[in-house]
């Protein structure tokens, strides 16, 4: 009895599977997005793999790829015929494998849309877990929380005013896969026009015992392994002021070695944050906000500044405070409001400042950083036309959330910034939801980045949990605003894995499944410790070894911030004014006054 279409493209698939120790076989999508091409290629990379939510759909579309294949062998003899369907595939140039659901594990969200007609488009998920290589595979498409199919790009392209917006979904920006490697343009959802595709280097062709290290550690031999294995990438790899040693050691880590320092801040953040919600819970202090799943938007952005530039920070972006030099003495004395806080215990916890670090003091209302950035920028701007050394120029930029993206100071901001070309960057963290609001009741248009062209302004979107990309967006979204004197907005998408606060509940309003499902497959500190271990850096000892070590420093830190004093009363009525007015010496002489008659109750 003859065989099945379905029987015989499984039984090709198994085939192509069981080879893929070896070389990866695969069908390849033609460029006009209409069709598969009509020829088997033998690729280095995996392939992107549509994931059906059915049967029904399944089976259909392994019917067509079954009747195209036949048609490309008849083609071959001679023979023209015509499909009467096309595949559906998530990408113009990547191969196409078709999979049933229990040939994977799936390990995010994956959304369901019904067209028009009533067909249902199955998309694709964040990432998957190949069962045969327990390996994770390098993504078309990422899912965020919402349900829009992001586009992939692995080239970087700061959208100009002179240019023509992308059609569809906005691209994000990638460079490094959850699996720890660097990616080529094979998997891309999202291809810019003239982009030449050159693919990876499988590990025999370029491995690390053909480039001898002299030392251990060392990020010049490690940027020219880099590139020998990912030419697609190597003008990224010389670029990224990760892969560069500082020029001097780092005061807190004593090494000269930026990579390595990421990694330490962002276990470091993890420690603190734990360590510090704990108290809030304990009752030791009374406020505090985690940044858990948003490092690489931290690290990445604030790596890829300068001193020199002005940070406005919204109220989760303490590791470019951190990144700057801000000690863990100075976190818990702040946290604490004791009386080495520098700001003298009149702000909430987590409401940093440090004037000495370029960070100007947060504040908790929503928005207002924004429009203060703009006039920052533009003061930067007169100051940097009478500044001949560009190395002392400098830029102001302004992170925000989804959610500030409602406000009204949004869009003074963005219009004040377009209007009078002022050198700043517009950082937004999109991690998902505003507090409890979810970002399909925040906005129904393409996310925060889309908005950047009608004002105007040039854009970029980017993977917020790979701090490689970040670092390299930033890195050339400063370059642009200076040489420009022109803000540029940035959409970082990453996931929010916390709480919004110490005073929320998010248990309340997404599903456990979903949070745990992103912390598995799209953890930025997993994510940085996958290349590290991949390249040798990293182990599990000594990733445990660096978790154990910060642990102790913040414990530390916190004790001696809770046994220290409270700033002095009189400290309730300075800083504002050079000389205190007349009102705030009766408010100050009606305190101590108050105090001095009831003395046991304070």
């Amino acid at each position: 009895m003859q065989k099945s279409a379905s029987t015989l493209l499984r039984h090709q698939i198994r085939t192509f599977q069981a080879s893929r120790n070896t070389t990866y076989r695969s069908f390849s999508t033609s460029n006009d997005n209409s069709s598969l091409s009509g020829r088997r290629v033998f690729s280095s990379v995996p392939p992107v793999v549509a994931v059906y939510n059915d049967e029904e759909a399944f089976e259909e579309d392994v019917k067509v790829a079954f009747q195209q294949q036949q048609q490309q062998q008849a083609a071959a003899a001679g023979v023209k015929k015509k499909s009467s369907k096309s595949v559906p595939h998530s990408n113009s140039c990547a191969p196409v494998v078709l999979h049933q659901p229990n040939d994977i594990q799936k390990v995010t969200r994956r959304s369901t849309q019904l067209l028009p007609d009533g067909k249902k488009k199955h998309n694709v998920n964040v990432a998957i877990v190949n069962q045969e290589t327990k390996e994770l595979t390098s993504p078309s498409y990422i899912l965020f929380a919402g349900d829009t199919n992001i586009p992939v790009t692995s080239v970087l392209k700061i959208v100009t005013p002179g240019d023509d917006v992308p059609s569809g979904t906005w691209p994000l920006f990638r460079l490094l896969d959850e699996n720890g490697k660097f990616r080529d343009s094979s998997t891309d959802g999202y291809n810019p026009p003239k982009t030449k595709h050159v693919p990876n280097m499988p590990p025999t062709t370029a491995s690390h015992s053909m480039i001898p290290s002299t030392t251990k550690h060392d990020l010049n031999d490690l940027r020219t392994i880099l590139k020998a294995q990912c030419p697609f990438q190597s003008k990224e790899i010389e670029q990224s002021g990760l892969l560069h040693p500082s020029p001097h050691p780092f005061p807190d880590t004593s090494s000269t070695n930026t990579l390595l320092r990421a990694h330490v801040h962002m276990i470091r953040l993890r420690q603190m944050d734990n360590i510090l919600q704990n108290a809030q819970r304990q009752g030791r202090i009374s406020f505090y906000m985690t940044c858990r799943g948003e490092e690489s938007t931290h690290i990445g952005s604030a790596s890829a500044l300068q001193s020199q530039d002005t940070i406005f920070a919204q109220y989760r972006e303490q590791g470019t405070l951190m990144w700057r030099g801000f000690s863990l003495d100075q976190f818990t004395d702040q946290c604490f409001s004791n009386d080495a806080d520098l700001g003298k215990g009149r702000q909430m916890p987590v409401h940093y400042g440090c004037r000495a670090l370029n960070f100007h003091t947060i504040s908790s209302p929503l928005g207002t950083q924004l429009p203060q950035a703009v006039g920052a920028a533009y003061k930067l701007k007169m100051d940097n036309d009478t500044l001949p050394c560009e190395d002392k120029k400098s830029i102001a930029i302004a992170y925000f959330g989804d959610g500030c993206g409602s406000t009204t100071d949004f869009h003074s901001a963005m219009n004040f910034a377009a209007t009078l070309s002022v050198p700043i960057i517009f950082f937004c963290r999109n991690n998902g939801y505003a507090i409890s609001t979810p970002v399909q009741d925040q906005y129904a248009g393409d996310g925060i980045v889309s908005r950047g062209p009608a004002y105007g302004m040039a854009s970029i979107r980017v993977d917020g949990n790979d701090i490689f990309a970040v670092h390299a967006a930033v890195r050339e979204a400063r370059a642009y605003a200076l040489h420009h004197s022109a803000p540029v907005l940035i959409e970082a998408m990453t996931y929010r894995q916390g709480h919004h606060s110490t005073s929320d509940d998010s248990s309340r309003y997404r599903d456990t499944k979903e949070l745990q499902s992103i912390s598995d497959t799209a953890d930025p500190l997993k994510r940085l410790s996958a290349f590290l271990e991949e390249h040798g850096w990293m182990d599990d000892a000594s990733a445990a070894a660096i978790r154990n070590e910060e642990r102790k420093a913040v414990l530390t830190s916190m004790e001696s911030a809770e046994k220290r004093g409270k700033p002095k009363l009189t400290t309730l009525f300075e800083d504002v004014y050079y000389d205190k007015p007349g009102h705030l010496i009766q408010q100050e002489r009606q305190l101590m006054e108050h105090i001095k008659k009831y003395p046991n109750q304070y």
